[in-house]
């Protein structure tokens, strides 16, 4: 989520669309519902008439899967009629941005952009890219009237979105469809913001990331991003999907979002020359142009002293995939299908039921040697060769069942929808023989690690060079116990040597070696400082000299009445409630809408007041002043 459960309450309209608030997430139906106790509206848009629908303000039905023509349809019926905040779009979005003149869409191209190749079925993107001053800066139109400026094209694709083009489309009713179209649009001005709630009624389609583009349209041409009461808010189905998500549980990423790396990707400076975008605009705070001190600290994390400038920081030993490979859940089902792998570690989940296609799912699974079903108690994945239509004669899959505890038997913190991290305590001791999933992964480590000792193998070095110093260890160098406060502080990141502020004359001591890094702007990456990943850098602190769990914390102190609590435990990244807070105020830095104030810039102290500052900087229209979308190249 860009803001979090309870920013819900500053929503003057909710948008429940990919969802089912009031019947999968209904910590984010309290809050809606506190929304509409002060006159917000609530729309529901639906397949179904759901129990969220029963309690909407205004249901819509469409077609299943007809979303991204339903969204065009608001796009067009904003552009159209004005809606949108120009100020806004013009400041902190690329609407004025000139795009090449050679560039063409699919309103031009009927269906196709330019540079298509029909016979490599890829794009030759050259016509794509921005017009240029002498400078390498953008050109804009302020007045966005240029016939290349990416708001008029934004125009021209969107027009063929009609009402009834999209009546057709969707099958909803063109009164509720403008019924829809008028209460969102009216978000478009300063005193009123709109939110969206989505979740895998969107994200589970081939198309999902372009639903979810297309809302990111709207929510700019509003000017409800980084608002409080607006954003775009991904709700997960469980207390940690996020925390997952954030370490790198996906397979096209590393901890932090850092991209993994495939094997065109020869070495560390490859790596990081291929995935560090740069910039010339002299207001963008291009964030990922730190991309070599967070892969170098999490490299230092992984592998400890093993990892030197000499050996690349032990680059070479990161797993990678194919140039092209798509190891994504559907992929890797019909892989296994196929018999390309002879094992499978079902951990915390339960494929068997969550895919779309259960049968052949569990079809998959009769092709393994082997299967580890890792969870609380057998389940459809564990027991797949019982399911309709599996003789278990026929199928040689040998399957072991691992008992993990649940949450309520084992340490550590979870991190929610609104990337809140929450420490929780073990409050019963495990049943049975079940184990923290810490200590299941520490023994199968040291059994993996003993057998590349033992036997060799094709290339043991990402192994045996692993840094894992987790707790106290026996004679024979085995960790007994996971200490899971030694990982929060290892994903916190350490000091590994005394780093300084060169940039100033003296040179300042940022952190002493072995102390835990404070943020990650301080992270280094020249091997000097290590970050398991560097969004939860700031999580496990020093203060005063003592280690501080931030995510611990339960203050309950609200001085802005937002709902922010920044005392109560912590959010990534370094405490801040609602990411891109810096389009939320004008050029000079003051609240777009006063009766919201997220964040107010103190001219008078130089600096920010109210939650933590996006990016860091000041105001755009100040000298020196930074644009708001901080990971973005252009800003």
């Amino acid at each position: 989520m860009t803001n979090h459960w309870i920013d819900l309450k500053n929503a003057d309209v909710i948008l429940a669309m990919g969802s089912n608030p009031a019947s999968n997430h209904p910590i984010s139906m309290k809050w809606i519902m506190r929304a509409r106790e002060k006159g917000a509206k609530l729309i529901c848009v639906d397949p179904r008439f759901t129990q969220t629908a029963a309690k909407a303000d205004l249901y819509a039905p469409l077609r299943s899967g007809t979303d991204i023509a339903f969204l065009g349809g608001m796009i067009n019926y904003i552009l159209e009629n004005n809606l949108y905040f120009k100020e806004y779009i013009v400041n902190y979005t690329n609407a004025a941005f000139l795009v090449n003149p050679d560039y063409k869409g699919p309103a031009d191209l009927d269906g196709l952009f330019s540079g298509y190749n029909e016979k490599t079925k890829k794009y030759d993107k050259a016509t794509w890219s921005f017009q240029m001053d002498a400078n390498g800066i953008a050109l804009k139109d302020p007045t966005l009237e240029n016939p290349n400026c990416v708001f008029q094209l934004l125009k021209k694709q969107y027009a063929r979105y009609t009402l009834e083009k999209v009546v057709n489309i969707t099958g909803t009713p063109k009164d509720k469809l403008l019924e829809v179209y008028k209460l969102y649009g009216s978000t478009g001005k300063p005193d009123r913001v709109g939110t969206e709630c989505y979740a895998m009624g969107w994200t589970q389609h081939t198309v999902g990331t372009q639903n979810i583009r297309a809302m990111t349209i709207i929510q700019q041409l509003l000017g409800n991003m980084g608002m409080a009461g607006g954003g775009i808010n991904a709700m997960r189905g469980e207390a940690n999907v996020q925390g997952s998500t954030d370490y790198g549980l996906l397979f096209h990423i590393l901890p932090g979002y850092n991209p993994t790396p495939n094997a065109s990707l020869v070495n560390l400076a490859t790596y990081i020359e291929k995935n560090t975008p740069t910039t010339k605009e002299p207001q963008s705070v291009n964030w990922w142009s730190n991309r070599n001190k967070y892969i170098t600290s999490y490299l230092k994390a992984v592998y400890g002293t093993a990892a030197t400038k000499e050996n690349d920081f032990g680059y070479s030993w990161l797993p990678k995939i194919d140039v092209g490979m798509n190891a994504s859940w559907l992929m890797i089902f019909d892989k296994m299908l196929k018999g390309d792998f002879e094992g499978f570690f079902a951990w915390g989940q339960n494929p068997a039921c969550s895919g779309a296609n259960s049968n052949k799912t569990r079809q998959a699974m009769t092709k393994l040697k082997w299967l580890v079903n890792v969870n609380l108690f057998d389940n459809e994945t564990g027991s797949f060769w019982r399911g309709p239509g599996m003789n278990p004669k026929d199928i040689q899959t040998e399957v072991f069942m691992l008992p993990c505890c649940s949450s309520m038997e084992k340490e550590g913190s979870i991190s929610n929808s609104g990337r809140l991290a929450q420490w929780r305590y073990k409050a019963v001791e495990p049943v049975g023989k079940s184990m923290p999933d810490a200590e299941i992964m520490n023994e199968l480590y040291f059994k993996v690690r003993e057998l590349y000792k033992k036997e060799g193998g094709a290339y043991p070095d990402p192994i045996l060079n692993l840094s894992w110093e987790y707790g106290e260890k026996d004679a024979a160098g085995k960790i007994k116990h996971v200490d899971i406060h030694s990982v929060a502080k290892e994903i916190n990141g350490y000091f590994l040597e005394d780093v300084y502020d060169k940039k100033v004359d003296p040179p300042k001591l940022i952190g002493k070696k072995g102390d835990l890094v404070t943020s990650f702007p301080s992270l280094q990456a020249d091997g000097s400082t290590s970050c398991g990943n560097w969004i939860y850098c700031n999580s496990y602190i020093l203060k005063d000299g003592k280690p501080v769990n931030m995510m611990a914390r339960r203050g309950k102190d609200d001085p802005t009445g937002l709902g922010l609590y920044a005392g109560w435990a912590w959010a990534w990244p370094v405490n801040r409630r609602i990411i891109y807070n810096r389009a939320s105020v004008d050029l000079q830095g003051q609240p777009w809408d006063p009766k919201r104030p997220l964040l107010k810039w103190n001219k008078e102290k130089a600096a920010w007041e109210g939650d933590i500052v996006d990016g860091g900087g000041p105001p755009v229209g100040t000298p020196g002043g930074k644009l708001p979308f901080i990971m973005k190249p252009d800003g």
